[in-house]
């Protein structure tokens, strides 16, 4: 079975999730190599690819990783969110220790994953994270390999967003109506 991360209750909208609560997750520092550990978790293989947007489920706002949120990614030992990583970079969610172990000991290198050896254990953990749809393995591919991924940094994410609040009046995209002349 895969190690499961940020599987959380109020990701889901219920209670039971693999991972508990989000709010007993929440720390007020984080690793001292945070910042690569979320760039490796922003580097994951991207497994099921979900077209929605989420936001922030502490603070409520739009965030680096909203869209295609609960999209699943891993390292072939490891299942987490796609949204995962703003977590651990905005409010310091905790990582199991065996996590930051196996991270640290890849240098922070998304490995390539053998799919003979990582289909069981792909098949195995989906259903406990509610995609017993997508069970079992289909993909013909032997082996995934890592390959550079675009994802936006935080901090492109909040130059943009400050530059759209500056440009919309009165923080609306439209403006109030004139009266109808009757």
């Amino acid at each position: 079975m895969l190690g499961l991360l940020g599987f959380y209750d109020e990701l889901d909208n219920c209670s039971g999730q693999p991972n508990g609560s989000i709010r007993d997750a929440v720390q007020s520092v984080g690793e001292p190599d945070e910042m690569d550990l979320v760039a490796y978790l922003d580097a994951g293989h991207v497994l099921i690819d979900v077209m929605e947007g989420g936001h922030d489920v502490i603070t409520g706002s739009a965030h680096r990783h909203s869209p295609g949120c609960s999209s699943l990614a891993t390292d072939g030992s490891w299942l987490w969110r796609q949204d995962f990583p703003h977590y651990v970079e905005t409010h310091h969610v905790s990582l199991p220790d065996a996590f930051i172990e196996h991270v640290r000991s890849l240098n922070y290198q998304m490995p390539t994953i053998t799919v003979a050896q990582f289909a069981p254990h792909y098949d195995e953990t989906m259903p406990l994270v509610g995609w017993a749809s997508a069970v079992p393995w289909r993909s013909t591919a032997t082996t995934l390999v890592h390959g550079p991924r675009a994802v936006t940094s935080k901090a492109q994410f909040d130059a943009a967003t400050l530059a759209r609040e500056r440009n919309r009046p009165h923080g609306s995209w439209h403006r109030p109506r004139k009266p109808r002349s009757t």
